[in-house]
């Protein structure tokens, strides 16, 4: 009887036994654990976003600061249509712009966020794009001129690090700040990222070795602005009322 024991428990068929109870024991322990993390995760990005959106109009502040300082500056969220059209009932801020660039244009929704900083009104504009490898994203904020830059801020899933990853550096993310979307004939130029230095109001200075990316930034950000142009037409004139 204690033979036949010993070999029930060195069987096949006790190892594999073992082996799923063993694979279902640490799948619910992980299960569990993804499920458990899910609203520190969801608060994370929330805040995070908050901080991109923040950082464009010059406030900085670390992530547990950031929805505090967000609910003091950003004075209105809309949620635009094609024709420039408020959709009042959506939040502009849980718009997922990832999604919404799948759709067909006039199917869209635009958000843009409005802030009051230091007695100035910016206006906001979330930006998606293609890099190299893939999506690229960012914020880039208007003056109440709704033309000049105040400043911008990139991230990217999986450009190259040292090369078209450098997008998300301080000394690129400046360099926007200041120039002009709008040519002198009133049209949309948007900002291009350049090689052999920027010479002009629409430019900016390409990363060596990083021509796609550079071309994906200038194609965002014409691309995603051109959608706002309904909408800015009515704002070129409005200023900020104490």
């Amino acid at each position: 009887m204690e033979e036949k024991s010993v070999n029930k428990t060195n069987s096949n068929g006790y190892t594999f036994l073992f082996a799923i109870i063993m694979v279902l024991v640490v799948a619910s322990i992980l299960a569990f654990t993804a499920t458990s993390l899910q609203p520190t995760q969801y608060e994370n990005v929330r805040q995070e976003k908050m901080q991109s959106i923040l950082n464009t109009i010059g406030v900085e502040t670390d992530r547990a600061g950031a929805e505090s300082l967000y609910n003091q500056y950003i004075t209105e969220t809309v949620a635009l249509r094609a024709d420039g059209s408020v959709d009042e009932g959506l939040d502009a801020f849980n718009v997922d712009l990832a999604k919404e660039i799948k759709r067909v244009d006039s199917e869209q929704i635009f958000p843009l966020y409005i802030a009051n900083y230091e007695g100035e009104k910016y206006y906001i504009v979330p930006l998606r794009g293609n890099g190299l490898w893939n999506a690229i994203f960012g914020y880039i904020s208007l003056q109440n001129d709704v033309n000049t830059i105040k400043g911008a801020t990139f991230d990217h899933l999986g450009e190259t690090p040292g090369l078209g990853a450098q997008i998300t550096k301080a000394w690129f993310r400046e360099s926007f700040a200041g120039k002009k979307i709008f040519n002198e004939a009133g049209m949309l130029e948007g900002v291009s990222v350049v090689k052999g230095g920027a010479s002009t109001d629409h430019e900016v200075d390409a990363i060596s070795g990083a021509t796609i990316t550079g071309d994906g930034v200038s194609d965002m950000i014409s691309e995603r602005l051109e959608h706002y142009l309904p909408y800015f037409e009515e704002q070129r004139d409005i200023k900020i009322t104490e």
